[in-house]
């Protein structure tokens, strides 16, 4: 594996894929060779087939995850070997069923920060709900990108390679204020403990997913939550709030506009502001209907 596994690596990096992308890739290509024993380039359809049935059957991966096994198989054999015997009908994406994203109610979103364990846990949490920022975006703050002046606050290199600023209420840069003197980071606002993953490095994206269920949990939420869950409110709670579609689209660095529509699913303030036409009707009682039918001739 390791002439192909450097072939694939360089077609990744010539297209600027990130970091994070590319060690998936890398890894899914590694697992679909070990599950055969023998090296992508002597497989073809039917393993390709196989694989996937085993994936979704027996190892009872989610849709997504599998689409996302099943892409770095495509960048594989279509850019990296170049096989014209596959046809993307050989390498297919999974259904993904649509289901619509958890969102906590503001009371529910004040439990969780009361109950985080630690300073900087309750800061990230506050980050994520007053930013609407991705957990990755979020473990890669730096203390430079706090912009106090301009009430801002810069992510470099979000989702797309995209930059972007979302604003900073009072309430969020005085409780950055408060973290930055107790914990005094450096280079990263949440840097990883000392010896953990080096000297002045961020805390891993995990560590921010951790620190949403901790605080779940101790408020007594029993949704399933996640750092998303926070973004999700977040942008939903805006849209409550009278916020057009397009701001929240800027704020939420959405690449297309269709991907903040779904926040119309869960407005309260648009789910109910349409007349429901049962209102409109005025049908009479059960039992007055009943005796009227009995009464007919």
């Amino acid at each position: 594996m390791t002439r192909l596994r450097q072939r694939m690596l360089e077609e990744l990096q010539r297209r600027n894929y990130s970091p994070s992308t590319i060690r998936g890739y890398i890894l899914a290509v590694k697992q679909f060779a070990e599950h055969f024993g023998k090296s992508p380039e002597r497989m073809g359809a039917a393993e390709l087939r196989r694989y996937q049935l085993y994936l979704l059957q027996e190892k009872k991966l989610a849709a997504g995850t599998v689409e996302i096994r099943m892409s770095a198989l495509r960048f594989l054999y279509k850019k990296t070997l170049k096989r014209r015997d596959l046809a993307f009908d050989d390498l297919p994406f999974p259904k993904t069923p649509k289901r619509l994203p958890v969102v906590l109610s503001a009371e529910e979103v004040t439990r969780m920060i009361e109950a985080a364990p630690n300073l900087m846990h309750r800061t990230i949490l506050m980050v994520l709900y007053g930013t609407g920022m991705r957990r990755t975006e979020a473990s890669l703050l730096k203390v430079e990108d706090i912009d106090s002046q301009r009430m801002v606050i810069h992510i470099r290199q979000g989702k797309g390679a995209r930059d972007r600023d979302v604003p900073m209420t009072a309430k969020l840069r005085e409780a950055l204020r408060e973290y930055w003197r107790w914990k005094k980071p450096k280079v990263y606002l949440f840097p990883s403990p000392e010896g953990w993953r080096g000297s002045e490095q961020p805390i891993s994206d995990k560590t921010v997913w951790y620190a949403c269920r901790e605080a779940a949990a101790r408020a007594g939420i029993t949704k399933t939550i996640g750092a998303h869950t926070l973004r999700h409110s977040f942008a939903t709670h805006l849209l409550e709030a009278g916020t057009d579609l397009r701001t929240i689209q800027l704020l939420m660095g959405h690449a297309r506009l269709e991907h903040t529509v779904v926040y119309l699913h869960l407005s309260q303030r648009h789910l109910h502001a349409a007349i429901n036409p049962l209102e409109l009707i005025h049908p009479r009682q059960y039992g007055q209907t009943q005796q009227s039918l009995a009464t007919a001739p």
